[in-house]
């Protein structure tokens, strides 16, 4: 499969975007996780990009290369590096993918530059519902690097994988201190200010065993958007999701992204 690297601006930060396929008749972008970069989004790129959709994966600000100030920041400064991207990459509106962190992120996105987004897609997303404090406490020890393999991999299977998934691969590829920055970011953003989307269509890809981001979430999110939310299950996932039913999920993707107007 085609891939390049390229570099965008953003004042200060320089953002390293990988992009899979050729130009097609539309271009989806995805949005990794917390303190994660967009390599976990590479087996579902491939499908996507194989059914002629051309596929932007920017790293974010720390992580992968990409670079630029951390500290001090909202979903608005890491939106505005997101909205650079598609600008200097992009010939037209996006599909945007989200996956949990970066659902916030896609959606603060489309609520500050509507131009650029077509219609949303968020897996594993949160929202107002509280995640209990075992669950919690299990994601920080699941990127706390001093702790046993052991020790992680329990952490990991509790907050991020369904019973029976392999919580093993992700072991490697957390960045502690994006994530504590990117979680600041999130704290010192109003939700009103990202929560409607700028009006989008939303899809919501909602795992069947997610400690973190719940059903209620996904219904209350449904509730209050009303028909512009359209949720589609994954069976046997939790909040990781990608690596665990990438099969489901890029089928979802695509449906979405032939769909798109």
């Amino acid at each position: 499969m085609e891939s390049a690297e390229h570099w965008v601006t953003h004042g200060d930060a320089r953002l390293k975007v990988r992009v899979v396929g050729k130009w097609g008749e539309r271009d989806v972008v995805m949005l990794p996780s917390l303190g994660r970069g967009s390599s976990d989004f590479d087996a579902l790129a491939t499908r996507v990009a194989v059914q002629g959709y051309r596929v932007l994966l920017p790293e974010p600000r720390g992580i992968g290369g990409s670079s630029g100030p951390l500290e001090g920041k909202t979903l608005h400064d890491f939106a505005g590096d997101v909205a650079a991207v598609i600008a200097a990459l992009s010939g037209a509106p996006v599909v945007l993918i989200g996956h949990a962190y970066g659902n916030r992120v896609a959606r603060t996105v489309a609520a500050d530059h509507p131009d650029l987004v077509q219609e949303l897609m968020l897996i594993a997303a949160g929202g107002l519902v509280p995640i209990r404090d075992e669950i919690v406490a299990a994601m920080r020890g699941s990127m706390t690097p001093g702790l046993s393999r052991e020790e992680r991999l329990a952490h990991l299977s509790k907050a991020f994988f369904a019973p029976g998934n392999d919580p093993s691969v992700w072991l490697e590829g957390w960045w502690p201190e994006v994530a504590l920055a990117q979680s600041a970011a999130v704290r010192a953003t109003k939700v009103e200010d990202w929560w409607e989307a700028g009006g989008k269509a939303i899809t919501v890809l909602q795992a069947s065993d997610d400690a973190i981001a719940t059903r209620e979430n996904a219904d209350d999110l449904a509730r209050r958007l009303g028909e512009r939310v359209r949720i589609v299950d994954i069976r046997g996932a939790g909040h990781a999701m990608l690596p665990e039913q990438p099969e489901q999920i890029a089928a979802a993707v695509l449906k979405v992204v032939r769909g798109a107007p």
